[in-house]
């Protein structure tokens, strides 16, 4: 067989002809068997470029153009392909055909007129200029389509295809076509050619003509058989390369693949084609709206989509595009929808929320119902285009209404439905919720603080459990114990206020002892409310104990009315009326006198405030006024060279504001005290609302010594002088720069100068209003206290309006921001009144320590607790004083239908009829009741005004001399002209920081121009109280703390019309022994008028000496003195024997009448005082506190002495008169404590123990600094009980305490663990193994500068401050406390479990760690502070 000649050396070049059956209709069917199609995807594979229909009946021009060239064969073109051993050949392709004339359907005539299947068999073929072929749109528009020509116009044919179509072919025998192919094969075969037979159609192919193919192939030589499918593009390459094998035997023998196998070869390429071409197209496209044209273009570049074009086609990729993008389109409807699906049930809930409205309407009447309302374009939208999934509505976002053809779709039907069932399940549930809520309030078997467990028996029916869970029951059930228990605890609450008197008689401290305690259990036991709590005895225990401290300490922040206390309303009152500073500062500046007086004080020691003093009044007109340019000024001197912490050397006083102070000094010691002096001054005005001393102007002055001229020491003390007064931020003059000397060379101009600096000072400090209370406090007549009880059912503004409504009403500068002032017509004359509107609570503190002419006291008629703190507080007032009951009714009496109010005016009437008061009712719905009302009541308290004062300065003056344990042994102690003489430490006893009237813890005094001393009382012939010039002051203890509790000073109350001096010739022998009232000058001193030490103190006195001395704090340094001049004579009241005095050693032998000491009102009415019988049951205090030994104390001291009245024995030194005895005896009340003790364990009654209630020092040692047990106790509380809750709060089993302790004691290797002790029995050992120790954790002498360390106000100051104090504990005080208070910070990390916070833990444990004294002022003050510094322990451990 001869080879073609090859066109391109380096690239085979192969010609092969593809023929088979062909010709007419008749002859092959009405198609053709596939030549044109294999050809075609041979030469150009891409599916875009393939084509099923080539039609072989063409036009005759058509025949005859340049593409068929008159041939009946055509040209495909040339291919370049790498076969299976990739080395590339060329092969140009031509199809053997025969066309067919489109009007006589007869073959074409052509120059070749021979038959077909010689034509076929051909190898030389020539055509000159023919071109390729494409498809048939080709033929007469070959212009448009690419012109390539058959090379060189003749091509010699290597081989041959033999096409056999093995579909079932439309009017075509199968067997014929063999026939016929058997013939052209014989043709063929005579050219040597090498042949291979192709079967076309296979995808079409019928199992029968494909065997009977395979059967010829074999039966001709073994022709090779390759089974194909144009369509489907399988084998058409490996048919094409297995002839080029047997053209060129050279190539390796190509492996004929099955046409099934091929097909799934090819069917895998497409499927990994189109996976990665959809993967394309869901990255590409987003948007439903997206376009063919848009995406195929940004997808040109892309592999995944020219492989799937390739293979596919390119109207495949886009049905692919357009099926995602429908899709996408689906899913943007259903989103939509399903929001529209979710909105339905809120647009239900809002437009159709009434299930009566709805219940029996069927879904169209519902739709009409829907378009009623109001609301329904805000929820709905009607479209005019339907249904809205096929309109533009899908893609307007911004409108998210429903479309309400949307509720004609099942979904919609369905959720109506659903909502229909929702409003009737709710109607039913709250139906049952309200059933429930019922069978609770209506059940007499749900009490307070009953378990949900023991309760669920009761209350529960299946009809419950059907509707609702029992998690909503439960909830219920929680907020209905919550009603009722605070309900019970409001009750609870009520009734320890009606039972106010039992608590004020027991004398209740901040820890009362386990049998006051049980005197309160056992009172209150039988009482409804009290067994209301019975399931929360913790509860109920708290609020008793909460009660006692309000009790013990009441203010506005523990009244059980808090924060709508009596006394804040009050306060909000008064101030809401005041006018604004701005105008008062205007009036007072225009219209009071006092903004003429300068009120100045001296201070300095070892007597250069009184020097100064002395040279100031030289300057000074004869009645005390100086002239400062021009101007006359009233100049008032307060020298001070004593403790300025003492009342007598305070810097103010009731009488006395200061504008200024001249700090002298002349040597280091001088300075000293001067800065000390300040700083003391400046903390006691901390926290008070007249601070105003902390900005007091300052003027710091280096006075010379006599003689001393050294200007080294001039020099530093200049210095010294400078920078104390840049510290203090006050002028400093020395002598070079003033001109100010010592003695007699002062400057009187530059005295003047400080003084006008001074006034300049009083007038930018706005001080003019506070002055003017010294005349408020000179002038008032009468001062009254209206109590009110907190919480009563009435408008306290209503009440109180007619006294602010008052003309003459103003605030009250002297007393405190409760108070007012009136000017009322009683009697013939008026009357300045100073009204203290007060609650009960806050007139407790004020009965026995300040001076009251009479007491308004107000009752809710409807209100048990009301009446019941009016007959507590009565009880304890003096039978002197005036009382003007008022009962609050509802309305008129005649009208009042309640029985409990009839009865409660009934019993306050016979109160005020027993008590010798007034009565009167105000109804509350006709509050504009008019001071009138009280008029008998104001005309009482002028009557009995002059015995009031002179029994309260009686009382408080013996009161004093009681609390005196030692005076000095200086001849002018009392004197403040002397006043140098008192101690200066620190251990000073400080006034009281807690009194609801801040300005009287000093003591008023007597009116300026009460300067002569020998006064008595007028229109009194009971008594009478001559003045005489004594010395007394108490001498300070330096005191291991507590310290003792200081008493209150004492007030004289003394006003001008009261008093009235004795005759001339009556005095004359006394008056050489009293002091000027005014200053004296240096050179006029006379020690004479002073009594001897011994006279003044030890000497035992005869009956006229029998008196009592008490300095006073006006700037005179006046001293009161009082003496007690009644004859001997029984009273009536059991309280012993008066003194008697020799007449002859008074005013000629002058007899006075006797009047009985007053009593308290609960002796005189029985309806007061029911609870008395416990006043004396027990010992004051708590059990931990004093413990058997006070009481037995207290027991022998009282023996004898029963009742009321009773008085405890005074002893006196041998010899002492036995009147001032029993004068003594009566007035004075014992407050020294007896030194502490190991306290005894209220546990241990039965044995001895060697480790509890011992010294700390007894159970530890240097290796073990722990004591054993404290560390058992930790460890178990820290390994089983950090999650109790209200550890420590909770108080343990008292018998399991004392197994507890009992066991350690004889067996200190205990284990905690093995007894099972409950973790609060354990908790509340360990606090009672410090409760027990003779001497508190944190010692007393430490307690005073941790309170020092604390006032510093920069936190991180006072915690170094705190820890510096924390190291000078003992040693082992220390250890034990550092791991005391570690485990509790431990505890309160885990706080939200256990509830125990560090404040928490801190107010259970301070009491435990410090004990302090309650018993006195100060530590009663401190004990929020000491509650905050366990605190800061704890937090900052």
């Amino acid at each position: 067989m001869m080879m073609a000649r090859k066109q391109d050396v380096r690239i085979p070049t192969y010609n092969i002809s593809v023929v088979g059956l062909s010709g007419t209709e008749k002859e092959k069917g009405q198609c053709g068997i596939g030549k044109s199609c294999l050809c075609n995807r041979f030469v150009r594979p891409s599916a875009d470029e393939f084509h099923l229909d080539h039609t072989s009946v063409l036009s005759t021009s058509d025949f005859g153009g340049r593409v068929v060239n008159n041939d009946h064969f055509l040209y495909w073109g040339e291919v370049v392909r790498s076969l299976e051993d990739c080395v590339e050949c060329k092969m140009h392709v031509v199809e053997q055909t025969e066309f067919i004339d489109d009007q006589t359907f007869q073959p074409h005539r052509s120059t070749a007129l021979q038959p077909y299947i010689k034509r076929a068999a051909a190898t030389k073929l020539a055509s000159a200029e023919k071109l390729m072929y494409f498809c048939t749109d080709q033929l007469g528009l070959e212009q448009d389509f690419e012109q390539k020509q058959m090379p060189d116009g003749k091509l010699l044919v290597d081989g041959f295809l033999l096409c056999i179509d093995v579909s079932r072919g439309m009017n075509r025998n199968f067997d014929d076509q063999l026939k016929f192919v058997s013939n052209l094969y014989n043709q063929l075969a005579k050219t040597k050619k090498p042949i291979v037979v192709v079967l076309t159609k296979c995808d079409e192919g019928v199992e029968r003509y494909i065997r009977d193919a395979h059967t010829f192939a074999l039966s001709k030589k073994n022709l090779q058989v390759v089974e194909t499918s144009a369509r489907s593009n399988v084998n058409i390459d490996l048919a094409f390369s297995t002839l080029v094998q047997l053209i060129d035997k050279s190539r390796g023998k190509t492996k004929i693949i099955p046409y099934f196998e091929a097909l799934k070869q090819q069917s895998q390429q497409i499927a990994a084609a189109k996976d990665k071409y959809e993967w394309l197209v869901s990255r590409i496209v987003k948007n439903h709206n997206e376009t063919w044209s848009n995406v195929s273009r940004k997808m040109q570049s892309s592999p995944e989509y020219q492989d799937y074009v390739y293979l596919e086609g390119t109207q495949k990729a886009k049905k692919l595009f357009l099926q995602h993008v429908h899709r996408l389109k689906q899913e943007h409807i259903e989103r939509r929808r399903k929001m529209y699906l979710a909105m339905l049930p809120q647009a239900f809930e809002a437009l159709i929320p009434d299930l009566d409205e709805i219940d029996h309407l069927s879904c169209i009447k519902v739709e009409k119902l829907l378009e009623t309302k109001p609301d329904f374009l805000k929820w709905f939208i009607v479209l005019e285009e339907t249904p809205w999934d096929a309109t533009s509505h899908i893609d307007n976002t911004e409108n998210e209404r429903i479309p309400f053809d949307l509720m004609e779709t099942q979904p919609a039907e369905q959720l109506y439905e659903a909502h229909l069932e929702k409003l009737r399940n709710e109607r039913k549930r709250a139906e049952m919720r309200r059933a429930f809520k019922e069978n609770l309030e209506t059940s007499p078997f749900i009490t307070p603080g009953k378990p949900w467990e023991e309760a669920r028996s009761f209350i529960m029916n299946e009809d419950f459990y059907m509707w609702l869970e029992e998690s909503i029951y439960m909830d219920i059930y929680s907020k209905h114990q919550k009603q009722i228990i605070e309900k019970a605890k409001e009750e609870f609450q009520e009734l320890l206020l009606e039972y106010s008197e039992l608590f004020y008689e027991l004398e209740l401290d901040a820890k009362p002892s386990k049998e006051k305690m049980g005197v309160i259990q056992d009172v209150l036991g039988e009482e409804q409310r009290f067994k209301a709590l019975q399931k929360l005895q913790a509860e109920r225990d708290a609020l008793i104990l909460k009660h006692i401290h309000f009790v013990y300490h009441p203010t506005k922040e523990t009244c059980p009315s808090c924060p709508v206390c009596i006394d804040s309303k009050i306060e909000h009152l008064i101030s809401s009326r005041f006018i604004r500073p701005s105008e008062r500062n205007q009036k007072n500046l225009l219209s009071d006198s006092n903004i003429d007086r300068i009120n100045l004080v001296i201070l300095g020691k070892d007597g250069l405030a009184r020097e100064l003093a002395n040279e100031i009044r030289a300057l000074c007109t004869n009645d005390d006024k100086y002239v400062i340019e021009g101007k006359m000024y009233e100049l008032s001197l307060r020298p001070i060279e004593g403790n300025v912490r003492l009342p007598v050397n305070s810097f103010q006083t009731p009488t006395f504001q200061p504008h200024g102070c001249l700090c002298l000094y002349n040597s280091k010691e001088s300075l000293s005290y001067v800065v000390e002096s300040i700083e003391k001054s400046r903390e006691s005005t901390i926290g008070r609302r007249d601070n105003h001393l902390v900005h007091l102007p300052l003027t710091l002055i280096l006075v010379n010594k006599r003689g001393d001229t050294s200007g080294e020491t001039l020099h530093s003390l200049i210095q010294q002088g400078q920078q104390i007064a840049s510290k203090l931020q006050c002028v400093f003059l020395d002598p070079a720069s003033a001109g100010i000397g010592y003695g007699r060379n002062i400057n009187e101009k530059q005295i003047s100068q400080v003084l006008k600096g001074l006034l300049d000072s009083k007038r930018n400090l706005n001080l003019v209003s506070s002055t003017s209370s010294i005349k408020d406090l000179a002038d008032v007549d009468l001062r009254i206290v209206m109590c009110l009880m907190c919480g009563d059912p009435f408008s306290a503004d209503d009440i109180l309006l007619p006294i602010l409504q008052s003309q003459t009403y103003r605030p009250s500068q002297c007393g405190s921001s409760s108070s007012v002032l009136l000017e009322l017509s009683i009697g013939p004359h008026k009357r300045r009144v100073e009204l203290s509107l007060l609650s009960y609570h806050s007139s407790f503190s004020i009965r026995k320590s300040r001076l009251v002419h009479g007491y308004i006291v107000f009752y809710s008629a409807k209100r048990k607790a009301s009446l019941a703190m009016l007959r507590a507080f009565l009880c304890e007032v003096q039978d002197i004083i005036p009382i003007q009951v008022v009962a609050l009714t509802d309305g008129s009496i005649d009208i009042l239908d309640n029985d409990l109010s009839r009865e409660q005016l009934t019993e306050g009437e016979e109160i005020a009829q027993e008590i010798d008061g007034k009565f009167t009712t105000i109804p509350c719905s006709q509050p504009q009741h008019k001071l009138e009302i009280f008029h008998s009541f104001f005309k009482d308290v002028v009557e009995k005004k002059n015995i009031i004062e002179a029994t309260h300065m009686y009382d408080n003056v013996a009161e004093a001399c009681s609390t005196t344990e030692e005076v000095f042994n200086s001849p002018r102690a009392g004197s403040p002209l002397c006043n140098s003489n008192l101690q200066d430490s620190e251990e000073d006893i400080e006034p009281p920081t807690y009194s609801p009237f801040r300005e009287d813890t000093s003591m008023p005094a007597l009116p300026k121009d009460h300067s002569k001393l020998s006064m008595e009382l007028e229109g009194n012939d009971g008594l009478s109280f001559i003045s005489v010039m004594s010395t007394f002051e108490s001498k300070l203890n330096n005191k291991v703390p507590p310290p003792v509790k200081p008493k209150p000073p004492v007030h004289f109350d003394i006003t001008k019309g009261d008093l009235s001096y004795l005759e001339q010739g009556h005095r004359d022998g006394q008056r050489k022994s009293m002091s000027s009232s005014s200053w004296l000058p240096t050179d006029c001193f006379d020690p004479s008028d002073y009594a001897e030490p011994m006279d003044a103190v030890v000497k035992p006195r005869n009956e006229e000496e029998n008196i009592y001395s008490v300095p006073h704090d006006s700037t005179q340094g006046k001293i009161i003195t009082i003496r007690n001049i009644n004859k001997t004579q029984s009273n009536g009241s059991g309280n012993g024997s008066d003194s008697e005095m020799d007449t002859s050693s008074l005013e000629r032998g002058r007899k006075v009448s006797v009047v009985s000491k007053p009593v308290l009102y609960r002796t005189r009415c029985t309806r007061l005082g029911r609870f008395a019988s416990y006043r004396t049951s027990f010992s004051v205090g708590s059990d931990d506190e004093l413990g058997p030994i006070r009481k037995k104390e207290e027991d022998q001291a009282s023996q004898g002495y029963k009742g009321d009245n009773a008085v405890i024995p005074y002893e006196t030194a041998d010899g002492e008169d036995p009147r001032r005895r029993n004068i003594l005896r009566s007035l004075r009340r014992t407050t020294k404590k007896p030194k502490p003790k190991p306290r005894p364990s209220i546990t241990k009654t039965t044995w001895e123990s060697n480790y509890f209630g011992v010294p700390l020092t007894n159970v530890v040692t240097p290796e073990k600094p722990i004591p054993i047990f404290i560390e058992r106790c930790i460890e178990y509380i820290e390994a089983t009980g950090l999650s109790t809750e209200g550890i420590y709060r909770v108080s343990g089993n008292k018998s399991e305490m004392e197994s507890l302790q009992r066991q350690f004691d004889q067996d200190h290797g205990l284990d905690l663990a093995e007894k099972d002790f409950t973790v609060n029995t354990v908790a509340g050992a360990m606090k009672s193994f410090f409760s027990e120790l003779p001497e508190p954790l944190v010692p007393y002498t430490m307690q005073v500068d941790l309170v020092e360390a604390h006032k510093i106000n920069d936190r991180e100051q006072k915690l170094h401050a705190l820890k510096e104090v924390l190291r000078k504990f003992p040693k082992e005080n220390y250890e034990v406390f550092k791991y005391v208070i570690g485990h509790l910070n431990k505890v309160s990390h885990n706080h939200r479990v256990n509830l125990m916070t560090s404040e928490n833990l801190s107010i259970c444990f301070w009491p435990t760690l410090m004990r302090p004294d309650f018993s006195t002022m100060d530590a009663l003050t401190a004990t929020r502070t000491y509650q905050t510094i366990i605190e800061l322990f704890i937090q900052q451990c």
